[in-house]
C-alpha cells in the first residue's frame, strides 16, 4: 500500500504510538504496534512528481500568504512555452488580504537546468529578469516604499525617481528595474526573485463525495529567508506555500478565480474571512510530507491538553521527499504559556513552549551507528541503541548528535484558519531559515510553516492525561484523522524547536 494512502490508524503504526501495553525499563521500551489498520478511506489519492516540471500556463495562490517580517500578499504567475514569464506580486496591510498597498510586475525569463543535488525531488534553474514596476494602490503604501529605500545610500537615488506622496497617481506604473534602461532598483528594496531557482511540480487528484475526481497540480517554488538581510545572497533549500494551476486547482478555492483575473492595476481582494480564537485541544497532523531548508523531510503529530495547558508531539524525519524512508522518530513534551495577540503579526497568537522530556527512535540503520558512537553521557545514558528502539533522552539533557537540548524554551506564533470545506488548521511559527532557534522574544517568528489539520478532539477531565484514541464524533470542523501522507513522528508543530537544524 502507497504511504500516502495510509489511514490514521497505520499512521500511528508508523509513529509508534505505544499502547497501555508497552512496557520497558531503564528508559528503554520496545514500541508495541496499534491494533491492525483499518481500510483506508478515499480522501487523499497518491502524489505524483514531474521531472521534468512543466511550468507553461497560469498559477496562483490558494490564499493570503505570509512572509518574514511579516509581508501579506497573493501571487499570480504565468509562464510561457518560450520560457518567458510574467508575475504578480500583490502586497496588502492586512493577513486577510483585503486592503492592498502596492503591487509588482515582474517579467522575465527562466530556464530549468538540472534534477537538485541539493534538495531531492526539486529541479534547478536559472532565471534573468527584465522588467520590475511597481504600482501604488494607497499614498501610504507609497510613503512606507520611500522610508524603506531611504534607509540605504543606495536607495535614496531610487527613492528620488518616485514621486511625492502628494503626486502620486492611482495606477501609474514606476519601473524599479529595467534591462533596457540599466536601471536596478530592486536591490535597495530587498526584492529577489531567487524562489525560481528552485521548482517542483506534482499532481494529484482531489476525490469529491458526488463528483468523479479531479487533477490538482501543484507548484512548489524555493523558500524566502527568514532573515530579510540574507534574502539578496540566499539560494532556496526548501519550499514556499505552493501555487496551484489555474487551470486544475482544488475545489472549493475562493481566493482562485480572482487572484487568476487580477493583474497590477487591479490587485485582488479575497472574501472575507472569520477571526478564530486559537483553541488547541486536539490532536493536529501534517497533510502530506513536509520539505524544510537544509534538506529535511519530516511529518508532524501533536496533542494539546487545554485542561492544563501541556503538549507532546511526534516528529519523524525522512531520507525521501515522499517520506517513506524513515532515519530517526523524536517524541517531545512539556507546557505551554501565555495567549496574547501579536501586535507584530496581526491575526496571530504569542505564545511561550517550554520542552522538558524527550524520546528517540533510531529508523534506519545509519542513525542507529550514529548514536552508538556518540558519548555515553550524551545521549539517552549508556547501553547500546538498536534499531526501531526508543530510548529517553531526559536525563541526559537531550541528544547532542541530533541537536536535541533539554530544557528549551521557544517564543512562538499561532494562529488558527477553516479552510473552504470547514476543516480546521493550526499554523505555527515557520523555523529560521539559518537553523537556530526562537529562544528570545526578539527571534519569535513572523510568518508560519505549512498548516497541520485537525485530526480528533481529546477528551478533556479526570486526574491523567487525555487518552490517545480518536473520538468516535469529532470536532466540527474536524475529521477522522485522515490517511494523510506518512505521518510518522515529528519535531512540534514548534518545528522541533530543539532541534537546531530544524
Amino acid at each position: 500500500m502507497p504511504t500516502a494512502m495510509l489511514p490514521y490508524a497505520c499512521v500511528l503504526v508508523l509513529l509508534g504510538v505505544r499502547t497501555p501495553e508497552a512496557t520497558g525499563t531503564a528508559g528503554v521500551s520496545r514500541l508495541h504496534w496499534e491494533p491492525r489498520c483499518q481500510k483506508p478511506l478515499p480522501n487523499r489519492a497518491p502524489i505524483t512528481a514531474l521531472l521534468p516540471p512543466r511550468l507553461d500556463g497560469p498559477w496562483v495562490s490558494t490564499g493570503c500568504e505570509v512572509r518574514p517580517g511579516p509581508e501579506f500578499l497573493t501571487r499570480s504567475y504565468t509562464f510561457y512555452p518560450n520560457r518567458l514569464f510574467r508575475a504578480y506580486q500583490f502586497y496588502y496591510r492586512d493577513p486577510f488580504c483585503r486592503e492592498p498597498a502596492h503591487s509588482l510586475l515582474i517579467k522575465g525569463k527562466v530556464r530549468l537546468r538540472r534534477a537538485s543535488w541539493v534538495t531531492r525531488g526539486a529541479t534547478e534553474a536559472d532565471y534573468h529578469l527584465h522588467k520590475v514596476g511597481i504600482v501604488f494602490h494607497s499614498r501610504h503604501a507609497l510613503l512606507d516604499v520611500t522610508r524603506s529605500l531611504n534607509q540605504t545610500w543606495a536607495g535614496r537615488d531610487c527613492a528620488q525617481r518616485l514621486p511625492p506622496a502628494r503626486a502620486w497617481l492611482p495606477g501609474a506604473l514606476y519601473e524599479l528595474l529595467s534591462t533596457r534602461a540599466k536601471r536596478d532598483c530592486t536591490e535597495a528594496l530587498g526584492f529577489t526573485m531567487h524562489e525560481l531557482s528552485l521548482v517542483r511540480m506534482q499532481r494529484r487528484l482531489q476525490l469529491q463525495p458526488r463528483a468523479g475526481p479531479r487533477l490538482v497540480e501543484e507548484l512548489y517554488l524555493g523558500d524566502i529567508h527568514t532573515d530579510q538581510v540574507e534574502r539578496r545572497h540566499y539560494r532556496p533549500t526548501g519550499y514556499q506555500p505552493p501555487l496551484q494551476s489555474a487551470l486544475h486547482h482544488a475545489r472549493p478555492c475562493p481566493a482562485c478565480g480572482l487572484i487568476a483575473r487580477s493583474d497590477e492595476h487591479h490587485p485582488p481582494v479575497l472574501p472575507p474571512q472569520v477571526a478564530l480564537p486559537l483553541r488547541l485541544g486536539g490532536r493536529w497532523v501534517s497533510p502530506g510530507c513536509e520539505v524544510r531548508p537544509a534538506v529535511l523531510f519530516l511529518t508532524r503529530l501533536f496533542t494539546f491538553h487545554g485542561h492544563n495547558r501541556s503538549w507532546e508531539g511526534y516528529y519523524r524525519h525522512f531520507s525521501d521527499p515522499a517520506c517513506r524512508r524513515p532515519t530517526f522518530t523524536v517524541y517531545a513534551a512539556g507546557h505551554y504559556t501565555g495567549a496574547t495577540p501579536s501586535n507584530k503579526v496581526l491575526g496571530g497568537t504569542e505564545l511561550v513552549f517550554q520542552v522538558t522530556r524527550a524520546r528517540v527512535t533510531p529508523m534506519d540503520q545509519v542513525t542507529t551507528a550514529m548514536l552508538n558512537f556518540s558519548e555515553p553521557s550524551s545521549c539517552g545514558g549508556p547501553g547500546a541503541w538498536s534499531l526501531g528502539t526508543e530510548r529517553d533522552v531526559t536525563a541526559t539533557n537531550g541528544c547532542l548528535p541530533l541537536g536535541i537540548r533539554l530544557p528549551h524554551v521557544e517564543y512562538e506564533l499561532f494562529k488558527m484558519e477553516r479552510d473552504p470545506l470547514g476543516q480546521s488548521l493550526l499554523f505555527i511559527g515557520q523555523r529560521p531559515t539559518d537553523g537556530s532557534s526562537p529562544d528570545t522574544p526578539e527571534k519569535r517568528p513572523t510568518s508560519y510553516q505549512a498548516p497541520l489539520v485537525l485530526c480528533d478532539a481529546v477528551v478533556e477531565g479526570g486526574s491523567g492525561p487525555p487518552p490517545h484514541r480518536p473520538l468516535r464524533k469529532p470536532l466540527r470542523g474536524g475529521g477522522p484523522c485522515p490517511p494523510v501522507a506518512p505521518l510518522p513522528a515529528l519535531p512540534l508543530a514548534l518545528g522541533l524547536p530543539f532541534l537546531k537544524w530544524l
